[in-house]
């Protein structure tokens, strides 16, 4: 079986491919990105792939019986990014997609989860069999930014309580390549971590590690989406950032399913070693 993974050369990518290769036979698997060059030292085919050049995609694909669809991270059209991929797939005769999605995509009134909506539903119409990973938060989208917080000295947001289930990048990569090597495989599969934490969580277990106070400052969504900005952030993408946190108070990012550890095997790992990794 050939395994073909788009967005090769991001962080997700490479971490499922690294896990890929101890479930299946590395020369079965394709890495596909705009640069080749950049996934080389990945130990697989590396085959050009760009999500807006629908022509060079046909020739990319031959072969592939899985492809592993990870979503763009370019913001200005991504469905129809998508769109491309799907029916360059549906056209070389791919037997499976994987798509990344967002956790609770078919019902979550989060901005984030319009474009992975209309792509699952282009999915479904393409009529090709596919496994859904609804990806919950990246425990990286806070721990990534740790350094700043410690600097300033709080940690800013406005989740208030909302709870989360966030799980680290390498745990759904580590799903990813699960799903991927079983060639039967497909549904939908939420995925999310098994610790259930609050921005106060993440604040206090900083605090712990460090032996430095550090507050959780909830903010109203206009002052931290005025402070987002003056860091340098783009206003939409700000805006993005507000919106997770607001609507995650009504549970859009929890989910007690348990289906990514069974998918691993083993706990998720929990915050206080992905605080420590992130520290360290």
């Amino acid at each position: 079986m050939t395994i073909a993974i788009t967005g090769a050369s991001g962080q997700l990518g490479r971490l499922a491919i690294a896990h890929l290769k101890t479930l299946t036979d590395p020369a079965g698997i394709v890495a596909l990105a705009r640069d080749p060059a950049k996934v080389a030292d990945l130990g697989v085919a590396a085959r050009a792939f760009d999500y807006t050049q629908p022509e060079t995609m046909g020739p990319a694909l031959e072969g592939v019986q899985t492809l592993v669809l990870i979503s763009s991270s370019d913001f200005n059209d991504r469905v129809g990014q998508h769109r491309n991929v799907i029916e360059a797939a549906k056209a070389a005769g791919v037997g499976r997609i994987l798509y990344t999605s967002l956790l609770k995509a078919d019902s979550s009134p989060l901005l984030l989860a319009a474009d992975h909506r209309e792509t699952e539903a282009m999915i479904a119409g393409s009529g090709l069999p596919a496994a859904i990973l609804r990806n919950g938060w990246y425990t990286e989208n806070w721990t990534g930014n740790l350094g700043g917080a410690i600097a300033a000295g709080a940690l800013i947001g406005a989740a208030g309580t909302a709870r989360f289930t966030p799980a680290v990048r390498s745990d759904y990569a580590e799903a990813l390549a699960v799903v991927a090597a079983d060639a039967g495989r497909v549904g939908v599969l939420e995925l999310a971590g098994e610790e259930v934490i609050t921005l106060a969580d993440l604040a206090a277990e900083v605090s712990r590690q460090t032996g430095k106070a550090l507050p959780y400052n909830d903010l109203p969504a206009e002052v931290y989406q005025g402070l987002l900005e003056s860091f340098g952030l783009p206003a939409g993408f700000a805006g993005v950032l507000v919106d997770v946190d607001v609507k995650a108070t009504g549970g859009w990012l929890a989910d007690d399913s348990g289906t990514l550890a069974k998918l691993l095997g083993r706990p998720t790992v929990r915050l206080a070693e992905a605080v420590a990794a992130a520290l360290a």
